[in-house]
């Protein structure tokens, strides 16, 4: 018989105990700021209906969700082998590839992100709520997308959203929550750059009319990786001219620091109403978030993708020193549950990227050494009389918060320290048969070699540190 082949699916990844505590600390660390604000948990199913999911996220967007087929699938499994039947197949797969739906071969999809499971719950659920409704969610997201550094399939969104209210003071706050966050991670010199719909909304207007607003931004969105040459190209291959596409350079051109950045805008888009609500609002977050560490940037060449952001929108990029770019994302979508059929409910969020902030950090060195440390005791087997009190001993601990085990089996001292060794437990204590019959025991710690015999009733109040 054949060896069985044993692998993981590209873009997935198992996580042992070490990354598990790691992940933790940074899911934990963006929990309790979350909470310092008033949001509250929420969870949504892994599966979404494809309606649900599909014709939020733009044409590349719906690309990348991943279809769960019909069970059964019958119309197109029956008698396949009918060539009739196999071309029909065919089709109903290069269609749904293409980003489009067939409902005889899926109906259903994986999770894209958290935001629009979300919205989709605000609109089943908006008689029963209280607004403005804070949540935050911390759940597995997929996506198609080809397996890269800091680009998972399977990976973790962090999210925190407010709904039921326009107030700019959410965005500020969210920027808060931001800086709040990195500065708990040690990740002071990340970045939280802003830009807005409305500014790149105005851009479009006077660059022919809305029609181009989504060929716009798809393009700047890319500048980064085609280069300002590569965004002037597909502009023009969308049909505008070159007074237009000069314009967007110009644009896209701008620089310096936020003042001036800001101050050239309202020079450049002075003709568009839009726009200047958009820098207006921009102005006073940046004002509410002056001598920030993590530092606020105004990024005029931010476009997020995502078709149902209407207002300010946010974009966290790791220290300059580690090339992973985007850790976290968001804004404002003033309508988002319209899409759901419940109009006047708006919105802004923002999301963290776990599995990114994971390499960051890692890659920094900054997780706590004492993350490392999961058992602080562990108390040797010695013989069956010494392994009972031993337990006893274990079990007071554990009562008063002592993280310890007892080795299962009766087996050689060199055995058992190496075993505490390798899974880093900093103390050991033994009570063989001398400690059994003077109510004592040994505890060395392994970090330093200092070993002492104490009386057992004074171990439930040692200091394992």
């Amino acid at each position: 018989m054949a060896k069985p082949s044993v692998s993981l699916p590209q873009g997935t990844r198992d996580f042992g105990p070490d990354v598990v505590r790691k992940r933790n600390y940074i899911i934990n660390t963006i929990k309790s700021v979350f909470e310092l604000y008033g949001f509250q948990p929420l969870e949504t199913p892994a599966m979404e209906n494809l309606e649900t999911l599909m014709g939020k996220y733009g044409e590349e967007g719906d690309k990348l969700i991943f279809k769960i087929l019909n069970s059964g699938m019958s119309d197109l499994n029956n008698g396949l082998g009918d060539p009739k039947n196999a071309e029909k197949a065919t089709q109903a797969f290069e269609k749904v590839l293409q980003g489009k739906n067939d409902s005889n071969l899926t109906e259903r999809a994986l999770r894209y992100d958290l935001t629009i499971p979300f919205a989709r719950y605000v609109a089943m659920n908006h008689q029963q709520l209280v607004f403005p409704f804070k949540r935050y969610q911390v759940q597995p997201v997929w996506r198609a997308d080809r397996p890269q550094k800091g680009r998972y399939r399977e990976f973790y969104q962090c999210d925190a959203d407010v709904v039921g209210s326009t107030s700019l003071l959410n965005e500020i706050e969210l920027t808060h929550i931001y800086r709040q966050v990195f500065v708990k991670l040690g990740l002071e010199e990340a970045k939280i750059h802003l830009n807005s719909r409305k500014i790149l909304a105005g851009l479009a207007e006077l660059c022919g009319g809305e029609q181009f607003m989504t060929d716009i931004t798809v393009a700047i969105d890319k500048l980064d990786k085609i280069g300002m040459e590569g965004v002037m190209k597909e502009m023009a291959e969308k049909g505008l001219s070159g007074e237009q596409t000069a314009f967007i350079e110009a644009y896209l051109k701008i620089s310096g620091p936020n003042s001036s950045k800001l101050s050239m805008l309202k020079d450049l888009l002075q003709n568009s109403s839009q726009a200047l609500a958009g820098i207006s609002e921009i102005e006073q977050v940046l004002t509410a978030c002056e001598g920030f560490s993590p530092v606020c940037l105004f990024d005029p060449t931010l476009a997020r993708g995502l078709n149902y952001y209407t207002g300010l929108i946010f974009e966290a990029k790791a220290p300059a020193s580690v090339k992973m770019g985007s850790i976290g994302g968001g804004g404002r979508y003033d309508d988002l549950t319209g899409l759901f059929g419940v109009k006047g409910i708006p919105g802004v969020g923002i999301s963290f990227g776990l599995d990114r902030i994971y390499d960051v950090l890692d890659e920094l060195k900054l997780f706590p050494e004492s993350l490392q440390v999961g058992t602080q005791v562990l108390f040797f087997n010695a013989g069956v009389d010494e392994a009972k009190l031993a337990f006893n001993s274990m079990q007071k601990l554990r009562e008063n918060g002592i993280r310890a085990e007892l080795y299962p089996e009766l087996s050689k001292f060199d055995k058992q320290f190496k075993y505490a060794e390798k899974k880093n437990i900093p103390f050991v204590v033994i009570i063989g048969s001398r400690e059994l019959a003077d109510n004592n025991c040994i505890i060395k710690d392994l970090r330093t070699g200092i070993q002492q015999t104490i009386s057992l009733d004074n171990l439930y109040t040692y200091n394992f540190i």
